[in-house]
């Protein structure tokens, strides 16, 4: 049997008449009992999305092997149950937690402790395991001079690599587009209700899945074993997508079909072992510059320069307005300091800590609500001011800013493009120093968690804050102001940030008190596909955006009875994708 394309070993589904406990005890004895967690105490950090939602589940389960982590898969199905994968829970749109109203039992499997990274070719390419941080990759990747598709720029710090593929998540990285391979070892469930492994790697490792995963888990292969030329590990194509400055459509977006191929994409429908992915030449010592204009016209022209005269793509180029300039400076203070002295690497270690004690202290009745997060934000908020003083100074002088990192052969080329558009009223710019730099794009970079710390230090305040992840037309021009008067008149503020160049804009609106805000966010979106943006751009559909027609199908595809994720997308949650009304 060839282990590259062929599927092995299946198993029957059975009745669950006698769960919960026949299921638990199964589970317990393939994970450990330590690892099968069923209080709804243990299991409220892994049941809590990002943002906050609680949903329900009868047990999460924690391998530590692959093999385990198959077992329990086989066991799930085998009690007919419902499979959350879960690794770091960073997803901004309630992915990677269950939600209310299904039909069977609830378990989510969390693959933290399954976070091995394995060189091939020099670090050419790697192969990720599920539990697998890109903070991990970047630091493994950096003493050889060479970085992953992408890096703490992603609105979550401390995401996995494989949530990155499932979600064909795009980052920072102007030119490297959203994570994307064909290469990937899965299991799904098929239309019998019988679980099956498939390697798709492009390596080479056997016929069985116990010999499949024990031999990956041990990296026991040869450069022999690899397939070279097995099929792409990135999105190639990306660099003259985005440089396509005219073209009337949007560059990268969660529901593009042809980014929609096995793991790449999934949210969740498959249960992915492991991806190969290429990795990318570092740049050494690259240069930033500070961008600030009270005219979003002269961004608009320095995007379209950019593009199509810059020799070298820039290597990241961040927009921040100055409401959320000052949201993520006062708000996102503690991510800021963490990360700049710790590293992003701590950043799991800190979010599974709140988690816990949001946990624990919601039981006692006399702590105030959202103890942690108030606590934390008291904390941060006396430490002296992180961010550098000329960024401060932009600040008080400019509404839009940017921040533009290129190559060392591109910024002679780059800084005569700025010193002709800008100057005067049109607006300023300097070369950074590396610190300036590092702080300027990090303060960028803590804007997810700020927003959220935000809603909830004033939610007594506010009818909410609708977030909104977009990629508008490359044509586009009319980037900043969306909305007509009778929608924008809604608003108390807005907190706006992008992937600039992309074209991928991460928009979070703070509505006024007394205001519908399901109803506004359903005219929001109807008015943003009039003028063609496409939606969720890089974040994906999770619990919170309606999956399109291409997406449908392709889940359908990959979990055609529905046991793996269901009612992502607000599809059905019920099996075989049936209707409520049926």
């Amino acid at each position: 049997m060839d282990a590259l394309s062929e599927k092995v070993e299946r198993f029957d589904v059975a009745g669950w008449q006698d769960y919960p406990d026949a299921m638990v005890a199964e589970l317990r004895s393939v994970a450990g009992p330590r690892n099968v967690l069923t209080s709804a105490s243990s299991t409220e950090r892994f049941r809590k999305s990002f943002r906050g939602s609680l949903g329900e589940a009868v047990a999460v389960v924690r391998p530590k092997t692959l093999i385990d982590l198959w077992r329990v898969l086989q066991t799930c199905v085998k009690h007919d149950a419902v499979v959350i994968m879960q690794a770091q829970n960073t997803s901004l749109t309630d992915g990677a937690t269950p939600d209310v109203g299904y039909d069977r039992p609830v378990v989510v499997v969390n693959t933290l402790r399954l976070d091995g990274i394995q060189l091939l070719d020099g670090g050419r390419q790697i192969v990720s395991l599920p539990g697998a941080t890109l903070s991990q990759l970047e630091r493994l990747l950096k003493p050889l001079g060479r970085e992953p598709h992408s890096v703490i720029g992603s609105s979550c710090v401390g995401a996995s690599i494989v949530g990155g593929v499932c979600n064909n998540s795009g980052g920072s990285l102007v030119r490297r587009g959203p994570a994307y391979t064909e290469l990937s070892l899965y299991a799904q469930v098929d239309a019998a209700g019988k679980l099956e492994l498939v390697n798709h790697l492009g390596i080479r490792l056997g016929d069985t899945p116990e010999e499949i995963l024990t031999r990956l888990q041990n990296a026991d292969y040869s450069p022999a074993d690899v397939v070279t030329e097995a099929g792409p590990a990135s999105d190639s194509g990306y660099a003259d997508r985005v440089r396509d400055i005219d073209a009337p459509s949007a560059g990268r977006f969660n529901a593009d079909p042809t980014h929609l191929h096995e793991a790449s994409g999934s949210a969740g429908k498959l249960c992915v072992f492991a991806v190969r992915l290429d990795t990318f030449p570092a740049d050494p010592d690259p240069v930033v510059y500070y961008i600030g204009t009270n005219e979003p016209a002269v961004l608009t022209s320095l995007r379209r320069l950019l593009l199509a005269q810059l020799k070298v793509l820039p290597i990241e180029c961040e927009y921040i307005n100055r409401a959320y300039f000052d949201a993520c400076r006062r708000y996102g203070r503690d991510t800021f300091l963490l990360v700049h002295y710790l590293g992003a690497e701590i950043m799991p270690r800190f979010f599974a800590l709140k988690r816990s004690l949001d946990a624990s202290l919601s039981r006692l009745r006399f702590m105030p609500r959202n103890f942690v997060d108030r606590a934390t934000q008291a904390l941060s908020s006396m430490w002296p001011e992180m961010l550098p003083k000329r960024v401060r100074a932009y600040r008080n002088q400019y509404e839009h800013h940017l921040m533009l990192k290129v190559s060392q052969q591109s910024a002679e080329q780059a800084e005569a493009i700025l010193a002709a558009l800008l100057g005067g009223d049109h607006g300023g710019w300097f070369r950074c120093t590396q610190d300036e730099g590092e702080r300027a794009f990090l303060n960028r970079f803590v804007a997810g968690g700020a927003v959220i710390r935000y809603r909830i230090l004033h939610q007594k305040e506010i009818a909410g804050v609708l977030s909104l992840d977009v990629a508008l037309r490359r044509n586009d021009d009319e980037w900043y102001s969306l909305f007509p008067p009778e929608i924008s008149d809604k608003f108390q503020a807005q907190l706006h940030c992008a992937h600039f160049l992309c074209h991928v804009f991460h928009q979070n609106y703070v509505i006024k008190k007394g205001v519908d805000v399901a109803a506004l966010k359903v005219r929001m979106l109807e008015h943003l596909e009039a003028r063609g943006a496409q939606y969720p751009a890089e974040h994906n559909v999770g619990h919170q955006y309606a999956a399109k027609p291409a997406q449908v199908a392709f889940y359908r595809r990959l979990d055609p009875t529905n046991a793996m994720n269901p009612g992502i997308g607000k599809t059905t949650k019920l099996k075989n994708w049936r209707l409520a009304n049926e």
